[in-house]
């Protein structure tokens, strides 16, 4: 059985502090405590997350989804994930996955993508069929609006 390695709670406030020092700046700070250390403990459970791919969909999910922090919410989801991706021996996807997931963060957040979709979208990832077409047509279905609206606006 491999071992999982999971992220500290210190380790998640420290992520998030170098997170938006290196990135577009914003406020520093937790903002639910409870909830961060909630995600944290709940990705630990097989019975609910068994796969790796179950684990790291919870946690960006609950991260961008449950505003642990004040700001920059989305730019950590996407760090934790990154991080938990390395500790777990994942280093050639780590760089790919900050990339993939930065448009797809937004649309969490925004409530265009639900957890199942994410889902679908991180095994996809973790698996190499980015490309599938299926879930590229789910996606455009998922956030076909949004485009709409930024297309009316230029």
């Amino acid at each position: 059985m491999i071992q999982i390695h999971y992220i500290t709670i210190e380790q998640a406030i420290d992520t998030h502090i170098k997170t938006i020092h290196a990135s577009d700046g914003g406020d520093i700070g937790l903002l639910n405590k409870g909830q961060l250390d909630s995600i944290l403990a709940h990705i630990q459970n097989d019975c609910y997350y068994p796969s790796i791919t179950d684990k790291l969909t919870h946690l960006f999910w609950g991260i961008c989804k449950f505003h642990c922090f004040v700001d920059g919410n989305k730019r950590t989801a996407i760090s934790l994930g990154t991080l938990f991706l390395l500790i777990n021996g994942y280093q050639d996807l780590a760089e790919s996955f900050i990339r993939f997931m930065e448009n797809i963060s937004f649309y969490v957040a925004a409530g265009k993508i639900d957890k199942d979709l994410l889902q679908r979208i991180i095994y996809a990832f973790m698996n190499g069929l980015e490309e599938d077409e299926t879930l590229k047509f789910e996606i455009y279905n998922a956030i076909k609006d949004d485009l709409a609206e930024q297309n009316k606006s230029f």
